[in-house]
């Protein structure tokens, strides 16, 4: 049986929003970017990453091609209309417009969903820890233009908490923001701590005001599922997975 090629994230969003991750099989790159991998900025040729992302519009049926962005680990959020030309620097993107494709791509930073309970607009934020730190949700929430209790999300795949390896300067730089993100992070080795992202990201969403029923997803981990998931963690040179999310005419 083919491997897999696509998560279908389990949360509540209406009818007429669609959402997906890649997973890293079924496609065509190979070597340390077997096989799926969406990136063109990591090192695999290109005609087979444009190969890849020929097949992922068509094994999803997606609308129109994702609009990709040049994410830069900061805090930018963009409104698109599907007539850009060329990637947006930003590290998070929202419409409202049907047939309009967001995506993020991730190794091991967290993708994050968004979409309104009304179904008529939708987000996709890429949370890293630098992100995170430097509030890359609390943008993307104020760009849903919603109250926050309307607001559903998804955490895609990311590093697991028995995973992130962080120095106390880290945990020390979160905890500034507030204190209690200290509950986030557990005694690792050699004075070192491991982080919870998703943990992180469920506290400044909570401090945004979403509600913690309405935040799914936050339970794989992409250094530890080899099969499933592209880890710079793990095999530093790698592929990079897409978290998209769209939504349908009609919807």
């Amino acid at each position: 049986m083919a491997e897999p090629t696509f998560l279908v994230p389990d949360w509540p969003a209406p009818s007429g929003v669609r959402a997906a991750v890649t997973l890293r099989a079924s496609e065509v790159s190979a070597g340390p970017y077997a096989s799926f991998n969406l990136g063109e900025h990591v090192g695999d040729d290109a005609q087979r990453v444009a190969e890849n992302r020929a097949r992922l519009r068509q094994r999803l049926g997606l609308p129109g091609a994702p609009v990709w962005l040049t994410q830069v680990h900061g805090t930018r959020v963009v409104e698109l209309h599907g007539t850009e030309r060329g990637p947006p620097e930003a590290d998070g993107a929202v419409t409202s417009q049907c047939g309009v494709v967001l995506a993020v791509l991730t190794s091991d930073c967290l993708p994050v969903l968004a979409c309104r309970r009304d179904g008529q607009r939708i987000g996709v934020f890429h949370a890293g820890w630098r992100g995170l730190l430097a509030g890359i949700l609390e943008a993307g929430m104020a760009a849903m233009e919603a109250s926050p209790d309307e607001v559903l999300i998804y955490l895609g795949p990311a590093i697991g908490p028995d995973r992130f390896e962080v120095g106390a300067e880290l945990r020390e730089a979160f905890a500034a923001h507030d204190p209690a993100a200290q509950d986030c992070f557990r005694p690792g080795r050699d004075g070192r701590w491991l982080a919870d992202i998703y943990a992180l990201a469920r506290q400044r969403l909570s401090r945004a005001g979403v509600p913690a029923a309405a935040i799914s997803g936050g339970g794989c981990c992409t250094v530890t599922e080899t099969e499933r998931f592209f880890s710079y963690r793990r095999d530093g040179r790698c592929g990079r997975m897409a978290t998209l999310i769209w939504r349908e005419e009609g919807g």
